[in-house]
């Protein structure tokens, strides 16, 4: 089987960017990278800030922040009144998570794909009040129908009070069926949270169509804004029980203004967002979409042929427009935490080459992106020079 061609770089894209050009960011999925013209609008919206302070943030500020939730929710396919925008994906979970009223005995169901910080938001949960966490192993190579049925065989109607389920799971760069997960929960009773951090700006599903209690998303990875934005959008029946982390002078206003004012945060970056999705519509989206999947199953198949991984053996996410791949590193490689982060630290240090090493399973993964600022002699430079890292373990 031949490895599949790279795309065509789009022009000028890559000088969009402020990034290290002696480094090859492969690494797009877990904090982005913001164009120079986000930068530029979310700095001049802190000049504003820091030339009036007390008129910035009391002259308005509350319409200009539900103007921007507007214009994202918008593009996401998301209602506006039902929406709020949070910090990250991570903050939208624990919101909800504080407001559902779990109860002894109550459960939280998951699977094994989850994202680390999420099951520890779930553990923590479980602990003040007296809730259990089941989680729910997937196999990697499950496809769509197996994932549904696994998970409906999984519920517990009356007792299973909330699921939580990812979009596209960070550590495994798998694509979940959502709306189907969705209506077997629903069809048990069961209320559901969507873990979206990877969606915006990548994945064309739109919010409405999941039709999910609750969904968070991240828009500062792919959807170019600067990092700190993120939605939430909350089902109408669920919104008046929704409770910010923090209270503070907007609490009596309901969702969404409660959970969006944090009174002296810096609002700049959540000002500046449209700005990015200005930059994404203005490279074409759906043109971004396919370079950056094609790009990244690219660098899969080449830096899995390095690694002597047949491309069987090259876990497929289960979409074509997904920008994350995964490459299964040699047995005992990267199998915890502690050793991924130190092996994704020498890559870094001596290959010049920002990647994401997840242990997942008892297994080490290369997880790499494709991003409109990377070309494929990138993938070509890492895959030559990585097998005689490995081998200096």
């Amino acid at each position: 089987m031949s490895v599949p061609q790279p795309p065509e770089p789009i022009p000028g894209a890559r000088l969009l960017f402020s990034l290290d050009p002696a480094v090859s960011h492969l690494n797009h999925g877990s904090f982005g990278a913001v164009p120079i013209g986000v930068q530029r609008a979310q700095q001049r919206l802190r000049d504003e800030m820091e030339a009036n302070p007390l008129r910035f943030f009391t002259q308005g500020l509350v319409d200009r922040i539900a103007h921007t939730r507007r214009h994202l929710a918008g593009f996401l396919g998301a209602d506006p009144q039902g929406s709020a925008l949070i910090g990250n994906t991570t903050t939208g979970v624990a919101v909800v998570l504080q407001s559902m009223g779990l109860r002894p005995g109550d459960e939280i169901l998951s699977t094994d794909h989850g994202y680390g910080a999420v099951s520890l938001a779930i553990a923590r949960e479980c602990r003040r009040t007296g809730a259990v966490s089941r989680v729910l192993p997937i196999p990697l190579d499950a496809d769509d129908d197996q994932i549904v049925q696994t998970i409906r065989a999984g519920l517990r109607p009356g007792r299973t009070r909330l699921l939580v389920v990812d979009q596209l799971t960070s550590a495994t760069a798998k694509l979940f069926p959502t709306a189907a997960i969705v209506a077997v929960a629903h069809e048990n009773g069961v209320p559901v949270l969507v873990d979206a951090a990877h969606a915006p700006g990548m994945l064309a599903t739109t919010v409405a169509s999941i039709a999910a209690d609750f969904w968070a998303g991240n828009l500062h990875k792919w959807g170019y804004a600067p990092r700190g934005t993120a939605l939430l959008t909350v089902a109408p029946q669920w919104r008046e029980r929704i409770e910010p982390l923090v209270v503070s002078w907007e609490q009596e206003s309901g969702f969404p203004a409660r959970v969006e004012w944090q009174a002296t945060l810096d609002y700049a970056s959540w000002l500046a967002a449209p700005a990015g999705l200005f930059t994404l519509r203005s490279l074409g989206v759906d043109r971004v979409r396919e370079h950056n999947a094609a790009l990244a199953a690219y660098g899969q198949r080449v830096v899995g042929d390095a690694l002597g991984v047949s491309p069987a053996q090259l876990p497929d996410p289960g979409g074509p427009g997904v920008s994350l791949r995964l490459i299964p590193l040699p047995a005992g490689t990267g199998t915890t935490i502690d050793a991924a982060r130190a092996l994704q630290t020498r890559i870094g240090e001596r290959l010049a080459a920002e990647v994401a090493v997840m242990s997942w399973n008892g297994r080490g993964w290369l997880r790499l992106t494709g991003q409109v600022y990377n070309t494929a002699d990138e993938y070509e430079r890492l895959a030559a020079r990585l097998p005689a890292l490995l081998d200096q373990r």
